[in-house]
C-alpha cells in the first residue's frame, strides 16, 4: 500500500468535506493539550493523524477551545445521553445474552446487526448471535478466527498450524464455510486489528442471509468495525508482549535407541542387523561423535520460546456534525529458527504487519449523513530459503545418528542419503521474503426522505479492495560431506554445490474488487401499535483475481418485518442474484432465495405481565432457501489449454500440443439449500439467567459433484453436476449468568454447546456391492478402512485367518475383518471407521469476575465425538526407503515378550502394505477440553489517575493454550495438529497494558 497516495487522497476528500460546514459548527470538538497551539498538522481543520481522516476544533488557520465550546460539547453530550436513555428505555426488553456488566465483558449493542441493516433483538425471527469488542481482545493474537474460539454456538474453529502469519485457522458454521463481510461488504478474512472490531454476529439461518441469495447457503460472519461518537475524545494504547512455546511435538528416539530398534526391524525383514555391539556402544556412550552422532535436532535449530509483541493505538471522538475512529497496529511475531550472527539478513520464519484504519461519518446537513471507511495494511514474513515446513519435515524424518552438525573440520554432515543438512538449511540456505498490502475503502452517502414520507431512506455505497502479494527467493544450495570411515588423514564425500543466492521475485498473487450498492428503506412505528420496517437493495460485486476474467455477482434483495404492539412479528426476506460463471441461457444464470420467520413475545402477553421470574420469552423459527455459488471457472464452456511440447512421428523436433480441460456442463446450476430453524430465546431473574436453545435442519441439494467419483475411464474428467445431496441437522444452546451484588463483585458465567449431525442423502458413486461400502447414508466426511482385531499372535493364527490380497501376514501384523466372509482381505471389506454415527459436539464456556479494579476470566472449549488418523511419517518407523527416523511410541512394538502389551504393530525397514492400510487400528480418540484463555487484570483506581489526567490504567496477564486434557492415545501429539509436519501449535504468555486519554 502507497501510504503517500492514501494521504493525498485523505486531504482532498477532507478538504471537500470541510467546506460544506461553518467553522461554528465544529468549535465544539475539545482537545487534549497535546494538540493545542497550533500544531501543523492540525491547522487546516480536516487534517490529517497517522496518514488518516482527523476531525479539528476548527476550520480556521488554528484551532481553538474555548469554556464556551466546551460547555457546548457538554450540553451536545447531555442531549445525546437522555436520547441514548430514552431509546435503551424502550428497548429494555432486548438484552443481549452475551455478558453481564459493561466493566466485565464490555458494552451490548442495544441493536442486532443483520446483513445490511439493524433491528432490536425482539423484532426480528432471526437466528444471531454476537460477540463483543472485549471478549474478542482477550485474544493475544491476530487472527479473528481464533478469537471467536468457543465463544460463539454453532460455530466450530480449528487451528492447523502455529505459524507466525499462517496460523491455518479455520471455522465452520453448522460444517459450512461462513462468508465475511465487513461492514456491509465480502471481504477476505486474514490479519485484522482486533482493537478495530466492535462486534462479530453470526447469521446462521436462511432468513438471516436471505438477501446474500446465491451466497447465503454457508451463513456469514459480518464484522463491524468501530466508529465515532459525538462525545469527547478518547485515546487509546495498548502494548502487548509474549513468550511462545511449542506444543504437541512427536518425541524422536535418540541414537541407541533408534538403531536397536533398527536392527530388530531389518531381523524381521530377514536381513542382517545393520549396527554392530561397537555401533551401539558408540551411541550409548557418545565416545564418536563424529561417526556415531547422536543430534537432537530440534534443540540444534529450535529455539525454546519466541518473542510475539503488538502495539495498538487508536482516537476516536466527535460531535454531531462529524465522528471519527482511528488506529494504528504494528505486530512483530518472531519464529523459533535459530539465527547465525554471520548473515547480514533474517533466516527467521518472522511476520509483521503494519495497520491503519480510519473510520470517518460525516452529517452533512439535517437529511444527508455519509461515510468514508479506509483500511491499510503491509505484511511482511520472512522465512529461510529452504522454508520453515521443509525444515519441520526434515526434524520428524531425519534420524538423530544421520549425521553431525559439523564435521572435525567445521563442514556440515551429510550423507548420500541426507544431502540436507538441517542447520544448513535454517542459517544457510538464504532467504524468502513475502510482502502483501492490501487497501479496503469504503463510502456511503444516505439520504433522509422525511419529505415524502417519515421514514424513508435512500443509500448509495461503494467499496474497493486491492491486494498485491509479491515474493522474493534470495535461497541458495549449500554442500555436506560425509567422513570417509578409516581415511588417513581424514577425508571427505562431498555432496551439493556452495552455491549462490537466487534472485528470484515476483507476483504471487493480485486481486481487485469493485462493490456498487443502492438501497431504499423505510421505518416506521404506527400509533405504537404496527410497526413496519422494509428494506429494498440492489447490488453488484466485480472481482478480478490475476489474470483470470472478471468474476460478477449482481442481483437485487430486499427484507420486510411487521410488528404488532412489538408482541407478533413477521419477517420475510429474499435474494434474486448470481454470476456471470453461469450458462447464459434458460434459468441457470440466477436464482432467487426467499425466507420467512415468525417470532412472539411472550413475556408482553397480558397472562405473562407480573411474573416476576420472567424478564424475556420469545419464540421464534423461520423456513427459506439459500444459494451457494461454486459454479468453478467457466464450467459451462469446453476449454484447452497449451501443453507441453512432444515428439511426433519420426521427426526428432517437437510438436507444440494442447490439452483438454474436464468436460463441459452447459447446464451447469447453482448449489442450493432448505433451512428450517426453530428457537426459544429466554431471560428470567431480572436477565441473570439467559438462555436459548434452537433447533436447525438443513438440506443441501444441486450440489457440485462428479458421477460416480471416478474420472479415469474416458481418459478425461467428468463434467461436474448438480448432483449431490447432504443433510446437517442438530441443536445450538447457549446459557448464562450474570450478576452484581451490593459490595461491588462482579461475576459471570456463559457458555455453548453445539450438537452436529451430518449425513450424504446422495453421492454419484461407482457400483458397490456391499451396504457398508457405500458413501451415501454416512456422516459427511467419514473416514473409510479396514476395521482391525488386534495384532496376530503367532504364525497359526495368521495362518487360519482370511487371506490378505498380495501379502502374508506374521505375527505381529495387524488383524483385519473379514466382513463379507469370503476368506480374502480386499477392497470389499473396507467399511466406515471410528464412531461412526455420532455427532460431533463442540463447547465452550467463558467465566469472570471483577472487585475493587481486579479482574479475572477464562475461557475453556472442547471437542468430543472427533477422531483423528494418525498413520504417516510421524507415527510409522523407517519411513522415506527405510532412513526414515523412528519414535517413543514404536518402542511399544510388538515382539514376542511384548504380545500382551503392545500397540504398535512389528517393525519393518521396507513398507509394510499390511500394516500400513488405512484402518481403524489407527484412528485416534480426538476428543479434548482446553484451557484457552486465562486472564488477570488491574486497574489502577480512578481517583489515582486524576493527577494525572489520565481515563485509565489497566495491566493484564493472559495466557493461551495453557492446558490440555486430551486421550492417551494421541500420545504427544496435539489434538488439532496431530500430523507432526505442520508448524506446532503454540502456547503464549503474555503481558501488556493499556492506557487511555
Amino acid at each position: 500500500m502507497n501510504e503517500f497516495s492514501i494521504s493525498q487522497g485523505a486531504q482532498t476528500i477532507g478538504s471537500t468535506l470541510a467546506s460544506n460546514f461553518p467553522q461554528k459548527r465544529v468549535s465544539g470538538l475539545v482537545q487534549p493539550d497535546f494538540l493545542k497551539n497550533g500544531s501543523h498538522c492540525f491547522q487546516n481543520g480536516l487534517g490529517l493523524m497517522l496518514g488518516f481522516f482527523f476531525l479539528l476544533s476548527s476550520f480556521g488557520s488554528k484551532a481553538q477551545t474555548t469554556q464556551g465550546s466546551q460547555t457546548a460539547v457538554q450540553k451536545t453530550n447531555s442531549k445525546s445521553t437522555k436520547k441514548a436513555a430514552q431509546t435503551s428505555n424502550s428497548l429494555k426488553d432486548t438484552v443481549v445474552i452475551k455478558g453481564t456488566d459493561a466493566s466485565l465483558e464490555g458494552k451490548k449493542s442495544a441493536q442486532t446487526e443483520l446483513i445490511y441493516t439493524q433491528v432490536a433483538p425482539h423484532l426480528t425471527a432471526t437466528s444471531t448471535e454476537a460477540i463483543y469488542s472485549k471478549d474478542i481482545l482477550k485474544s493475544p493474537l491476530t487472527s479473528v478466527k481464533n478469537a471467536l474460539t468457543g465463544r460463539l454456538a454453532g460455530l466450530y474453529s480449528i487451528q492447523g498450524s502455529g505459524q507466525p502469519g499462517s496460523d491455518g485457522a479455520s471455522v465452520s458454521l453448522h460444517g459450512q464455510d461462513p462468508l465475511v463481510m465487513i461492514d456491509g461488504v465480502v471481504a477476505n478474512l486474514s490479519i485484522f486489528n482486533l482493537e478495530d472490531i466492535e462486534s462479530v454476529t453470526l447469521q446462521k439461518d436462511a432468513l438471516s442471509t436471505a438477501m446474500m441469495g446465491v451466497r447465503g447457503s454457508n451463513g456469514v460472519l459480518l464484522i463491524t468495525t468501530k466508529k465515532g461518537k459525538a462525545e469527547r475524545q478518547s485515546i487509546s494504547f495498548t502494548a502487548q508482549t509474549s513468550l511462545q512455546s511449542s506444543l504437541g511435538v512427536p518425541k524422536v528416539l535418540n541414537a541407541f535407541n533408534y538403531a536397536t530398534l533398527y536392527n530388530e526391524a531389518s531381523i524381521n525383514d530377514g536381513l542382517a542387523p545393520k549396527y554392530t555391539q561397537a555401533d551401539l556402544d558408540a551411541y550409548k556412550n557418545g565416545t564418536d561423535p563424529f561417526g556415531h552422532p547422536d543430534v537432537n535436532w530440534r534443540d540444534q535449530v529450535i529455539k525454546s520460546t519466541s518473542r510475539f509483541d503488538r502495539y495498538s493505538l487508536n482516537a476516536t471522538g466527535g460531535n454531531k456534525f462529524a465522528r471519527y475512529y482511528i488506529s494504528l497496529e504494528h505486530v512483530n511475531q518472531t519464529g523459533f529458527l535459530i539465527t547465525s550472527p554471520a548473515n547480514s539478513y533474517n533466516t527467521n520464519n518472522d511476520f509483521k504487519t503494519y495497520v491503519i484504519r480510519s473510520n470517518v461519518d460525516v452529517s452533512i446537513n439535517q437529511n444527508l449523513t455519509g461515510g468514508i471507511y479506509l483500511l491499510g495494511r503491509i505484511l511482511s514474513g520472512s522465512e529461510p530459503g529452504s522454508t520453515a515446513n521443509s525444515i519441520i519435515g526434515s526434524l520428524i524424518n531425519t534420524p538423530n545418528n544421520a549425521y553431525p552438525v559439523y564435521n572435525a573440520n567445521g563442514s556440515y554432515g551429510g550423507t548420500s542419503q541426507f544431502t540436507n543438512n538441517i542447520m544448513a538449511q535454517t542459517v544457510s540456505s538464504g532467504y524468502r521474503l513475502n510482502y502483501k498490502r492490501d487497501m479496503l475503502a469504503n463510502f456511503y452517502l444516505k439520504q433522509k426522505l422525511d419529505g415524502i414520507t417519515p421514514g424513508l431512506w435512500a443509500q448509495v455505497k461503494t467499496a474497493i479492495n486491492a491486494t498485491l502479494s509479491e515474493d522474493n527467493n534470495r535461497s541458495k544450495s549449500f554442500a555436506v560431506y560425509q567422513m570417509i570411515a578409516g581415511s588417513t588423514p581424514t577425508a571427505y564425500n562431498k555432496y551439493g554445490v556452495d552455491g549462490t543466492q537466487a534472485n528470484g521475485n515476483g507476483i504471487a498473487y493480485q486481486g481487485r474488487s469493485n462493490y456498487l450498492e443502492f438501497s431504499m428503506g423505510y421505518d416506521q412505528k404506527f400509533k405504537q401499535t404496527h410497526g413496519i420496517s422494509a428494506l429494498l437493495l440492489a447490488n453488484r460485486d466485480n472481482y478480478v483475481v490475476n489474470s483470470d476474467l472478471p468474476y460478477i455477482i449482481s442481483g437485487i434483495s430486499g427484507r420486510v418485518a411487521y410488528d404488532y404492539k412489538s408482541k407478533y412479528v413477521v419477517e420475510a426476506a429474499f435474494g434474486y442474484n448470481g454470476s456471470n460463471r453461469y450458462p447464459p441461457h434458460g434459468d441457470f444464470k440466477r436464482g432467487f432465495f426467499p425466507a420467512l420467520g415468525l417470532a412472539w413475545n411472550m413475556e408482553k402477553e397480558n397472562f405473562m405481565k407480573g411474573q416476576q421470574w420472567l424478564s424475556r420469552m420469545k419464540l421464534f423459527g423461520s423456513i427459506g432457501r439459500n444459494g451457494n455459488d461454486d459454479p468453478g471457472y467457466f464450467s459451462y464452456i469446453q476449454r484447452f489449454f497449451d501443453a507441453s511440447s512432444i515428439y511426433l512421428g519420426t521427426s526428432a523436433a517437437t510438436q507444440t500440443a494442447i490439452t483438454e480441460q474436464p468436460l463441459a456442463n452447459t447446464n451447469i446450476g447453482i448449489e442450493k439449500s432448505n433451512k428450517i430453524n426453530l428457537g426459544v430465546d429466554a431471560a428470567f431473574l431480572d436477565n441473570r439467567l439467559n438462555v436459548v436453545v434452537e433447533y436447525f435442519n438443513n438440506k443441501y441439494f444441486d450440489l457440485m459433484q462428479i458421477r460416480g467419483l471416478s474420472t479415469s475411464i474416458i481418459g478425461n474428467d467428468y463434467p461436474r453436476e448438480n448432483i449431490g445431496q447432504n443433510r446437517y441437522s442438530g441443536l445450538d444452546l447457549r446459557f448464562g449468568w450474570q450478576e452484581k451484588t451490593q459490595k461491588g463483585f462482579q461475576y459471570y458465567a456463559t457458555g455453548n454447546i453445539s450438537v452436529l449431525h451430518t449425513k450424504v442423502l446422495f453421492a454419484d458413486e461407482v457400483y458397490r456391492p456391499y451396504d457398508w461400502m457405500k458413501r451415501t447414508g454416512q456422516s459427511i466426511g467419514q473416514s473409510f478402512g479396514y476395521q482391525a482385531e488386534g495384532l496376530f499372535q503367532t504364525q497359526a493364527e495368521a495362518n487360519a485367518s482370511a487371506t490378505t490380497v498380495g501379502y502374508t501376514p506374521q505375527p505381529g501384523d495387524i488383524k483385519y475383518k473379514d466382513l463379507n466372509a469370503d476368506g480374502i482381505i480386499d477392497q470389499l471389506d473396507i467399511k466406515p471407521i471410528g464412531r461412526v454415527g455420532k455427532p460431533l459436539v463442540f463447547f465452550g464456556l467463558s467465566l469472570g469476575a471483577a472487585y475493587k479494579g481486579f479482574d479475572f476470566s477464562a475461557l475453556i472449549q472442547g471437542v468430543v465425538n472427533r477422531d483423528v488418523y494418525v498413520g504417516g511419517n510421524s507415527i510409522w518407523a523407517f519411513q522415506n526407503g527405510g532412513f526414515g527416523q523412528a519414535y517413543e511410541n514404536n518402542l511399544n512394538r510388538w515382539t514376542p515378550s511384548t504380545a500382551a502389551s503392545a500397540t504398535y504393530p512389528r517393525l519393518n525397514i521396507s513398507t509394510n502394505a499390511n500394516n500400513q492400510a488405512q484402518s481403524s487400528y489407527w484412528m485416534r480418540n480426538g476428543d479434548y477440553v482446553r484451557l484457552k484463555q486465562l486472564e488477570l487484570g488491574y486497574t489502577i483506581p480512578q481517583n489515582v489517575l486524576n493527577h494525572i489526567k489520565l481515563q485509565s490504567i489497566r495491566v493484564f496477564l493472559r495466557t493461551y493454550n495453557l492446558f490440555t486434557l486430551q486421550s492417551k492415545e494421541l500420545d504427544d501429539r496435539d489434538p488439532e495438529i496431530t500430523s507432526g509436519f505442520s508448524y506446532p501449535m503454540q502456547r503464549l504468555v503474555n503481558f501488556g497494558i493499556n492506557i487511555k486519554l
